[in-house]
């Protein structure tokens, strides 16, 4: 496999397109990392997830943690195809819906906050909802002293 593409480098650099009417050069697609949480109860559920992704095209990694219940992916590979291949072992499998507690502006707010999440980690916020409060922030920095901007009437 080596071989051929070191051939095929050649071809391309020395302007023979192989006569196939097409352009071989391909747009590579970028290194990224899919996060998925996916139900595992044991060592068996764990490495038939693992070979399972694994064995996909493009995937370079796969770290599982089971009691997070989450599989991270790295490679590749799309992350709907991972998603579909994780649903193919016959376990639940999600898009992981957790963000670090760290990167959530207002964790508390109704629909962040989740039991289940694991430590250190909320539910994702809804962008409309951060929208609304952004618009809020807004009016209140509008008659703030702090703001050079603000209105001086007051």
């Amino acid at each position: 496999m080596g071989l051929w593409r070191t051939l095929e480098y050649l071809s391309d650099l020395l302007g023979g397109g192989g006569g196939h009417g097409y352009d071989r050069r391909r747009k590579r697609r970028q290194m990224q990392t899919v996060e998925l949480k996916v139900s595992m109860d044991c060592e068996g559920c764990e490495r038939k997830v693992k070979n399972a992704l694994s064995s996909m095209r493009g995937v370079r990694s796969v770290d599982i943690n089971r009691k997070q219940q989450k599989v991270t992916v790295s490679g590749y590979a799309e992350a709907s195809k991972v998603l579909k291949k994780a649903r193919s072992t016959g376990k639940k499998a999600d898009i992981w819906p957790y963000v670090p507690y760290s990167q959530v502006s207002q964790s508390y707010v109704a629909g962040t906050y989740d039991k289940r999440a694991p430590a250190g980690y909320v539910r994702s916020a809804e962008p409309g909802y951060s929208h609304v409060s952004r618009q809020q922030d807004q009016l209140t920095d509008m008659f703030n002293d702090e703001n050079a901007n603000s209105c001086s009437i007051m």
